[in-house]
This record gives structure tokens, sequence and C-alpha cells, in this order.
């Protein structure tokens, strides 16, 4: 796992300090220096500034502070590119108009050399390539930003592609890491509008992520899943790993000949039957989401080759999703109360799907969601968009502050690459009648004898297992009590202004009670005639009644200021 620490404003390495240069000067560059003077860090970037060229921010101020931001995150490296992709599926974490502008994040980056190439393969298996290989390609087929591909030729004539991990790519994101935690802790303690979405936060949730995608071992665990899980499914195609090849710094897996979806025009040249592509496409997101609940999350025609007999294979396994039989019952029924125009029913299911902290307006939110039904209820099947909903989708959750969990937003945008790519293949088709019987299905298993016994067992045993646990928690319960660790305490809410009314009427009859008592004991001194006297009448009674009348007068202008006579 990758090591995540907090740095000083100077960094701890002169390493931290160059790169934290590095980072600064490209902020600046594109237009983020009014972020940098906020975060009080501009004595970083006093070396570099003069390369910046104005005709250059002249060009940068013309564009949205989202474009900004992803041609800001290309040029700072492999780790902020990774950072601005995994960011384009988290809803939850940024607004909607950088979502959509991180989606177009390129992962193209210059390869590193056949040498470090071969010197990493003896590390992580103990031989050279020349001992495993008959053959070993030393061009690169692609270069990305975490690593790169090879093709090669085992000694057994089987052909291979084998992706190897950049060099020292582990310590080059451990430091981008830590300045990025550095910059979000700033971004907390000096911008408030970001305190909803907790920066520091964010960067921690993402070195976890990137260190899972470190590891390829991960990767070759999630290749072998999905190709259990449409054994026998001859429409798909999956890559065989070769495990003994496969450590967390390489992965070696079957190579596929065949034609990437996006090049239509040789699929047609070879006599590829398009229809049947985008068909067999279809049925086969709607059972990784609906049937297995586990899905390539990343379906674009770069990942997906279309082999002889029309047969489809995935690649790229890097990024799948996961989605429970729950939550893809709660998602459909979030169709279905669309379906049946009933506002309400599918604002109680959207709140179902979508994390918040506050509850939202029902009111204003199932205003929204009727119009958004209006928009689509009464267009041709084959009119709807998924791309175009699910934005308008995400544009009202945004403004409602509800968000939808990241498996499920992976899910739908999986959902909307396919049905891109199916129209490209066949502009007729149409995603909505392919996902109909699915629902259907899901529907009916809702439904089902099976289902409902197994429910009614679940419960059972859930009900059975209470009853067994509480003679146990109770004799725990007891024993803290007997051991006076138990602690009860009360917190009383909304009191306040009532206990400072009765401490005003407490006060004001101790005060009624001191009036009465010096003018009863003022009359008493007087009629008792003691000396000394002011024109025969006793000094102590008269200030006695002089207090009195003091008192009594500030009583009742107290009184009458609060209207209560």
């Amino acid at each position: 796992m990758l090591g995540l620490k907090k740095i000083g404003v100077l960094g701890r390495t002169y390493r931290h300090i160059k790169r934290y240069r590095q980072i600064l000067v490209i902020l600046f560059k594109y237009g983020f220096g009014d972020l940098i003077d906020t975060l009080r860090i501009e004595q970083y970037i006093q070396v570099g500034l003069q390369l910046i060229s104005r005709k250059s921010r002249e060009h940068i101020e013309k564009l949205t502070r989202a474009e900004r931001v992803r041609m800001a995150l290309e040029e700072l490296g492999p780790t902020f590119i990774k950072f601005g992709q995994i960011l384009s599926t988290r809803p939850d974490l940024i607004p909607i108009e950088y979502i959509k502008e991180l989606s177009k994040l390129q992962d193209q980056v210059s390869p590193f050399s056949y040498e470090e190439v071969r010197e990493i393969i003896r590390t992580e298996t103990g031989r050279w390539p020349e001992e495993i290989f008959q053959e070993f390609d030393k061009t690169p087929l692609a270069a990305a930003s975490i690593g790169q591909v090879h093709r090669a030729e085992l000694r057994d004539s089987e052909e291979v592609v084998i992706k190897v991990q950049r060099p020292n790519i582990h310590k080059t994101i451990e430091v981008d890491l830590e300045i990025m935690l550095h910059i979000a802790s700033l971004m907390e303690k000096h911008l408030e509008e970001l305190e909803h979405y907790r920066p520091t936060k964010i960067v921690e949730e993402f070195a976890k992520t990137l260190g899972k995608e470190l590891d390829y071992t991960i990767e070759a665990a999630h290749i072998e899943r999905f190709a259990k899980q449409f054994l026998g499914d001859s429409t798909v195609y999956v890559p065989k790993v070769y495990r003994e090849l496969t450590t967390e710094r390489i992965i070696t897996m079957e190579y596929i000949d065949g034609i990437k979806a996006s090049e239509i025009e040789t699929l047609k040249k070879e006599g590829y039957d398009l229809e049947l592509i985008a068909t067999r496409g279809a049925n086969l997101i709607m059972k990784q989401i609906f049937v297995h609940g586990f899905f390539h999350a990343d379906p674009h025609p770069g990942n997906i080759f279309i082999m002889p007999d029309n047969v489809i294979c995935y690649l790229d396994f890097g990024m799948v999703g996961r989605i429970t039989r729950q939550e893809r019952e709660d998602f459909v029924d979030v169709i279905v109360h669309v379906v049946r125009e009933d506002a309400k029913g599918a604002v109680d299911a959207i709140l179902k799907i979508t994390n918040y902290q506050t509850e939202p307006d029902r009111e204003a939110l199932e205003r929204d969601i009727a119009e958004l039904m209006d928009q689509y209820l009464y267009l041709p099947l084959k009119e709807i968009r998924t791309a175009k909903l699910l934005h308008q989708a995400l544009e009202i959750s945004s403004r409602h502050r509800i968000f939808i969990k990241p498996d499920l937003f992976l899910m739908m945008k999986a959902l909307s690459a396919s049905e891109t790519l199916g129209r490209k293949l066949y502009p007729d088709f149409n995603l909505v009648e392919h996902a109909r019987p699915f629902i259907r299905r899901i529907q009916l298993g809702q439904l089902s004898p099976k289902r409902i016994t197994e429910e009614i067992f679940d419960s059972g045993s859930q009900f059975v297992g209470l009853i067994k646990d509480i003679p146990g928690e109770l004799h725990e319960i007891l024993r803290l009590t007997k051991e006076g660790r138990i602690k009860i305490e009360f917190e009383h809410r909304g009191l306040d202004s009532l206990l400072f009314a009765m401490d005003r009427v407490s006060n004001r009859i101790a005060f009624a009670i001191v009036l009465a008592s010096l003018i009863i004991g003022s009359s008493l001194i007087t009629l008792s005639d003691i000396p000394p006297k002011w024109h025969e009448i006793p000094v102590i009674g008269l200030a006695g009644f002089i207090v009195a009348g003091v008192i009594g007068l500030w009583l009742l202008v107290s009184i009458i200021k609060k209207k209560k006579m």
C-alpha cells in the first residue's frame, strides 16, 4: 500500500521542494494564481514564472475553470492524471461540470526504455526476458501513466502481452500524494466553501484506490472473476491470465488478435454484423450489472475488441464496479416509478440510491423529477439518450445536495458508454429495449416464492439470533452496572427559553418577598418609635420605606417594559 504522510511547509526533502515548485508553477500557468495567493504558498513559485508568456495566459483565461483543471492535471503527470480520472467517477466528491471535463483526460504518456522493462521483469520473476520469452517486442504497443504494454511470445509459441509498471512509480506517486495532501489541508484551512467536500478526505480515498490499481494481481483477480461469470457464454471472450508471470508490478495475459470496436469501417470491410455486435454488447453489460453485480467499469471502444464470429472481448480490468442485489432492486424501483409517472415514489426510490448529509426539500425535488419525466416519458424510445439523461439527473442531484453512490454512478456511466458504442455500430440501437427484460427479471425475482422464503428465513434467523443474544447482553449490562462502569447522561434540548422564563419569575417573586418584608419591617420600626428620629419618624423605618419604594418602582417598570402586566 502507498505511504501517505503530511509534509511541512517547506517539504521533507529537496525532492519535495523541487516537485512542489513544479506543481505550483503549472497551477499558476493555468490561471490558479488566486488559489495560490489564498493558500499563501507563493514563495515556492518565484523561480520559473518568467517562463509563462503573456500570450499563453491570455489564451488560458478564455477557458472555463473546469477545462483549465483538466489541462493542468494532464501536464502534472501520472499521479494527477489518475487523480482526475478517478474523480470523474465520483459525483459525491466534485461538482458535475468538473466530472464532465475530467472524463476527457488522456492517459497517453511517453514510454520508458526497454532496459528498464528488462530490469523490472528480472526483479519480479528472477529471470531475464530472454530466458522466459522466445520473442519480445522492445517497442511498446501502448504507454500509459502507470505502465506500458509489450507483445511477446512464450517458449511454447503462445502469444502474450505483458504490462510492466513504470520504474519508481511508487516513489513518484508517494511524493505527489504527500504534496497533494498538504495542499488539500491548506484548502480546508483557508477556503470555507470547500469545507463540505473535505479535500484531505478526497486525497486519502484516492491514495487507497490508486494503491489497488498499482497492484496488478488485483487486476488479474478481476479478469478471472469476469471469466468465471461468463463461463460457457460463446458471445464473449476473456483473455487468459498467466499467473506464474504475474506479480504486483507485471501482468501477463493472452494476446488478443481482434479489431477495436471503435474501428467501424474496418469492421464493415471485414464483414462483421454490426447490429449483432451492438445487441450482444448490450446484453453483456446488462448481464454484468443486473445478473452478476460485477461489471467492467470502463467499457469505452478502445477497451473492447471484436473477434471472429462477432465475439466480444473486454480488455483492461483495472476499473471494475460492484453492485449489490439490493442496489440493483432500488435502481429498478426508480425506473418503475418513473415509468408510472409517480414522482413521489421516484423520489423515495432515488433517496435510497443516494447519499446526503441533510434531508433534501422533497417538494422541490419532486417538482424537478416530474419536469425531467415530462421531457422523456413521451419521447419515442429510440430518441432517448442515456448520457444526456444521466447528465441531467446529476445536475438535479447536485442542486439538491444528494449524491449518487460511487458504484451506481459507475454503473450508469457503463450503461451510457455501451449505448454510445451501440449507436455508433447500429444507428437504430435502443438500449432501453434491451434493458426491459432484465428489469422485468429483477421485478419478478423480488416476488418469487424462493426469494420471499429466503427473506422470511433471514428475518427469522436474525430474530432468533437477537433472542439468543439478549441474555448475554443483559448479563454484560448488569456486570458493568455492578462495577460502576455504566454512565447514563441526559441532554435536554429546547428547554433554555423555559428555564430562563422560570428563572425570571422566581427572581421577581424573591424581589416581591423582599419588598413585602421591607414594608412590614419598616412599619414595625416606625410604630415602635425607635430613635434616632427625623421629624418624629424613626430614621431606620423611613430608610426601609425608601428602599422598598425604589425596589417596587423598579419591579413595576420591569414588568411594564416586558408587557406582562
